[in-house]
């Protein structure tokens, strides 16, 4: 997946799944799960101590998953996430220091934005692809669909308090590659192992594609 670029991982799937994980021991069956449900690209938060051994154990054992780190919010995570195996980035905003420090990592990414002057700044840095975040407390679809006419080279991955009932209205829209949803990886079923579960909510996500 080394040539893949911002763009193109916007387009992958529907929904990346944006995975809190506290067990590093059950990530590979629950990245399996995903992988099944039609969910390739897969994006562990690095909110836990977790974070980073599952980011490897994925990328050792499951080569049909693009695994990325979510929550990069600082130069040094980026090189954890580099040395643990990431195959793309996510940041929750951008900052100078963080998106020189993405850019000098080699891996595609999707930088944080929730303003239109913060789209701008990323365009102006040649870096039309990004995540706008957190999108339901930022005015959700409807700032998207405002931000289309402006600034059409925009695209964009929304995350944040989206929904499964919700989700298409997003996806509807013609600057929306794909969305981020936490609903496709409850915490109770990783905790149970409920791999079934997670696999058929994974299945349904993928059956939204637009």
């Amino acid at each position: 997946m080394s040539t893949l670029n911002a763009a193109q991982l916007l387009e992958l799937a529907p929904v990346i799944p944006v995975v809190v994980i506290e067990d590093a021991d059950r990530a590979v069956a629950l990245a399996r799960a995903l992988v099944a449900g039609g969910l390739p690209v897969i994006e562990v938060t690095l909110r836990t101590p977790a974070a980073l051994r599952a980011i490897s154990a994925i990328a050792d054992q499951v080569p049909d998953a693009v695994i990325g780190a979510g929550t990069v919010n600082n130069p040094v995570l980026v090189r954890r996430a580099v040395a643990a195996g990431a195959q793309f980035l996510i940041s929750p905003g951008s900052t100078d220091a963080l998106l020189d420090a993405m850019d000098a990592s080699g891996l595609p990414y999707l930088p944080g934005a929730a303003t239109a002057s913060e789209v701008l700044r990323l365009i102006e840095r040649e870096h039309p692809a990004m995540k706008f975040f957190p999108a339901e407390a930022s005015g959700g679809h409807a700032v998207l669909r405002s931000l289309a006419a402006p600034l059409p080279e925009a695209r964009f991955c929304p995350t944040g308090g989206i929904t499964l009932a919700s989700a298409p209205i997003y996806l509807a829209l013609p600057n929306v590659g794909c969305i981020g949803g936490t609903w496709i990886t409850p915490l109770d079923a990783i905790e149970l192992g409920d791999w079934t579960r997670i696999e058929g909510l994974a299945r349904q996500a993928a059956s939204l594609r637009h």
